[in-house]
């Protein structure tokens, strides 16, 4: 009867510690932005062996994923330029609204504020939860699975 309040620490020799926590196995991550908290899916007694092989591997991966990351997160900062530009309310009025010009400009207005890895529809998705400049009151999404950028969502909420 107690073993269902007894801690669930797992440790890995990449990711270090991950306890389990409102259903999944938590931890951080360093992708070259400093500490990330990161959400893997798994049962009672581990990580799922696939959600770690693909943590492990976010670091190689993120190289590749710049210039579609980098694209969509332009293509979601330009309608609210346009909105500024047209005089519509800075989305923050303590903050200077970010002048983006190009979609590789666009790494210094925005940091990493998690990583999930979860299974979904057949397949592993690796969802990278980033704080943007020109939309502080959402989370963008950019959900990617077997190496390709599915989507890019405007607001999501951490696992």
């Amino acid at each position: 009867m107690f073993g269902l309040f007894t801690a669930h620490v797992f440790t890995d020799p990449d990711l270090g510690m991950l306890n389990l926590a409102r259903g999944y196995w938590r931890g951080a991550i360093d992708l070259g932005e400093g500490l990330v908290p990161l959400a893997l899916a798994g049962d009672r007694q581990a990580p799922d062996p696939a959600a770690l092989a693909e943590a492990r591997a976010l670091r190689q991966r993120m190289a590749a994923w710049q210039a579609p990351l980098q694209t969509a997160l332009f293509a979601h900062y330009r309608p609210y330029a346009e909105a500024v530009a047209a005089g519509a309310p800075l989305p923050d009025p303590d903050l200077p609204f970010p002048v983006i010009t190009a979609p590789a400009a666009v790494a210094a207005h925005v940091s990493l504020a998690f990583v999930s890895i979860v299974p979904e529809a057949d397949q592993w998705v690796t969802e990278l939860g980033y704080a943007t400049d020109w939309d502080t009151e959402h989370t963008v999404g950019a959900r990617f699975a077997e190496g390709r950028l599915l989507e890019l969502c405007g607001s999501v909420l951490k696992h």
